[in-house]
């Protein structure tokens, strides 16, 4: 199987070279890994009459009644005419007219194949599959036939889909049980009722019937995902069994004191939940790295508060990093209002700490004075060292790269303890795939007293009144949010359509009477941190900008917010920039206006947009919508390169697959059982050759 692919008949050199540059073919398992697109069923002879808009490919047969050449150089084309007893479709060539023309004989009877379009409502075929009528394909042929995806430079070398499809099935026929042993148990076999591995590949490019290809496709979907979560859950399990951690034995004085005294409002039962699977996590001699995801303001930072609490009553310092200064600052103020009546040390870090305040800071968390340092990613530096780091949170962890979140691991002999936050809300199925290998907590109830938002779509002829109510809501002593897309921050269309919002939005809000802040992408950090701090102090009314301010801005008198053309965004940020507003007690609005000429998929979103604040219902949407390589972070990792599975529509097999990878992992984690040496021996194959993605 890792023969070159130019060792098949009918690959040359140079095509090997092509296929390998153009579709990353370079031997003969990935030859037959890669797919046919579809299967056209040859097994049937449709009539002309039955011809519709809703059918794609069709096969006719039938008598050649006619044949033309129309046009002149570029617009040439020859026009064939066949007939059955049913009625009449043109044949169209563009190209290899001179080839066709030699082929075809008005008269004589064929069998043709293509994609059937309607023009002048008649039925037609451009560039068909013609054969010559005879007894055997009167009645079509006995298989689905395969069609596979090539690309213009290898059809320009004879490699199109057809030619593919000729080398692919030489493959096959040499091929034996012997060259594709079966890799999985065969209790799992018998259990999942799946087809051998070698008639799987068999029946997924040349299928005897319909049944044998679809039996095939699941076999090869589930082992996409068996092998995908056994990599994940792998690496999980050695982490939970191998690695040590630092073991937090007691909950102590600071905890209690803060828990008892100074808690700022009661825990929901989401938060009482997770911070027990972080005490068992800590507790375990192992170390944790766990995903907390909930909503915005579900209370995240207050499970991480209290986890550093019992770092601290055990010895270990604590750190928590945000993805930006303004985020950092608030996490720092909140914190240390929060902990005023207790002993505990809590500072500040990042790229604007002036150095005469740096030192002492650097000098105290190595000193181990300091038991809690917030900060930006100043605070991976290679000149901050910890006396004892015990436990590590990263807020937003999408904005980090795991490089940046590798370096927290080594600021301690012993690994820290690690809980990464999100507010983006991650589909279960998406987590289970690529963040598998961290532990899973969800925030999934908002603390009481919290108002829902109030989500209301408007097209851009309202805008005045979208102003108007702008205007009351400022004269109730709150501000807003004016929002526009900037899908590039290099994009120069939409900077101008930004400056012109921003122009607009002054003739609506004169000054003095009113006050405006613009934050956006091209303006120096200090730019962005003034006019976001004066937004955030009330020294402005509104602040317009770019969806930089998505991650990080917490004004709870902000009431209203604004988001201009609204169908340029995705689902996720639509939430989380709806999450900017609902902070404080007052009633809180979003504003998704638009222009009237929406997509299906734009149409869609508003309407989930309005129905819900579900952020978990919204990101399942987001996943069903957009599919999972466009959802953020998503993109780089390994543990999403499915060529036939589908994490949105086999969701149950995803499951299936999980739970027969946790059942062998449990009973059997060496693979030491004999039903497991065909699992074992293609695992030691496979070394080295699978680029799974651990994510820390």
């Amino acid at each position: 199987m890792s023969s070159p692919v130019e060792y098949l008949t009918g690959v040359s050199a140079i095509r090997g070279d092509l296929l390998r540059k153009e579709l990353n073919i370079f031997t003969f398992k990935d030859l037959l890994e890669h797919y046919p697109l579809r299967h056209v069923d040859k097994t049937k002879i449709d009539t002309i009459a039955s011809l519709s808009t809703a059918i794609d490919y069709a096969q006719v047969a039938g008598k050649l009644i006619g044949m033309q050449m129309l046009g002149e150089k570029r617009s040439k084309r020859l026009v064939a005419h066949l007939q059955d007893n049913t009625g009449i479709i043109e044949l169209v060539w563009f190209q290899g007219i001179t080839w066709a023309e030699k082929l075809l004989e008005v008269g004589h009877q064929y069998v043709v194949f293509g994609k059937v379009s309607f023009f002048m409502n008649k039925p037609q075929i451009a560039h068909p599959e013609i054969e010559t009528y005879s007894p055997q394909n009167a009645m079509g042929k006995s298989y689905l036939e395969p069609i596979y995806p090539s690309t213009e430079k290898l059809k320009a070398r004879g490699l199109n889909g057809k030619a593919i499809g000729k080398i692919t099935k030489d493959l096959i026929l040499r091929l034996s049980e012997k060259d594709l042993p079966e890799n999985l148990p065969i209790s799992i076999l018998e259990d999942y009722k799946l087809m051998k591995r070698f008639y799987a590949f068999q029946q997924i490019h040349l299928p005897a019937n319909e049944k044998n290809y679809q039996q095939a496709l699941r076999r090869l979907k589930f082992e996409e995902f068996f092998f995908a979560q056994f990599a994940i859950q792998s690496v999980k399990i050695s982490r939970n069994q191998f690695s040590r951690g630092l073991s937090f034995e007691k909950v102590g004085d600071l905890f209690n004191q803060f828990y008892e005294k100074d808690l700022p409002f009661e825990l929901t039962n989401a938060q009482k939940r997770v911070l027990k699977e972080i005490r068992k996590d800590t507790a375990s001699g192992h170390q944790m790295n766990r995903l907390l995801q909930g909503d915005v303001g579900s209370g995240k930072t207050m499970v991480a508060l209290l986890s550093m609490l019992i770092a601290a009553d055990n010895g270990f310092q604590s750190v928590l990093m945000a993805p930006t200064e303004i985020l950092a600052q608030q996490h720092y103020n909140t914190i240390a209002e929060q902990l005023k009546n207790l002993p505990v040390n809590v500072q500040l870090l990042t790229g604007s700490t002036k150095a005469k305040q740096r030192k002492p800071i650097l000098e105290g968390c190595e000193e181990g004075t300091i038991q809690i340092l917030i900060g930006t990613h100043a605070v991976i530096e290679d000149n901050v060292n910890f006396k004892n780091l015990g436990f590590a949170v990263v807020d937003e962890q999408h904005k980090f790269g795991v490089a940046q979140r590798a370096k927290l691991w080594k600021k301690s002999i012993i690994p820290p303890h690690i809980l990464v936050m999100t507010a983006t809300p991650i589909p279960r199925t998406l987590a289970l795939t690529v963040y598998g290998d961290l532990d899973y907590s969800a925030i999934d109830e908002l603390p009481p007293g919290r108002k829902p938002i109030s989500t209301f779509h408007r097209f851009e002829n309202s805008r005045p009144q979208v102003m108007d109510f702008i205007k009351k809501e400022i004269a109730l002593g709150r501000q807003a949010y004016i929002i526009y897309p900037l899908i590039e921050e290099s994009s120069k269309l939409d900077y101008e359509n930004l400056m012109k919002g921003y122009e607009e939005v002054k003739s609506f809000f004169p000054e003095p009477k009113y006050w405006i802040s613009m934050v956006h992408g091209k303006q120096t950090p200090e730019q962005k941190e003034s006019n976001m701090q004066k937004f955030s102090s009330g020294d402005t009314n509104i602040l317009v900008g770019t969806t930089v301010i998505e991650v990080g801005v917490n004004v709870p008198n902000a009431s209203v917010m604004v988001i201009e053309s609204t169908e340029k965004f995705g689902l996720s940020q639509l939430h989380q920039l709806r999450g900017r507003v609902g902070r404080g007690a007052e009633k809180s609005y979003c504003i998704l206006l638009t222009s009237h000429k929406l997509s299906h998929d734009a149409r869609e979103r508003i309407k989930i947009m309005e129905e819900t604040n579900d952020g978990f219902k919204i990101a399942e949407k987001d996943l069903e919508l957009r599919g999972p390589g466009e959802m953020e972070g998503t993109r780089q990792s390994g543990a999403l390169q499915f060529k036939l599975a589908s994490i949105v529509d086999d969701k149950p097999m995803l499951e299936a697959a999980r739970n027969a990878v946790s059942k062998i992992l449990d009973e059997d984690y060496d693979l030491t059982a004999e039903e497991n040496q065909p699992l074992k021996a293609f695992l030691q194959s496979q070394k080295g050759k699978t680029k799974w993605s651990k994510i820390s």
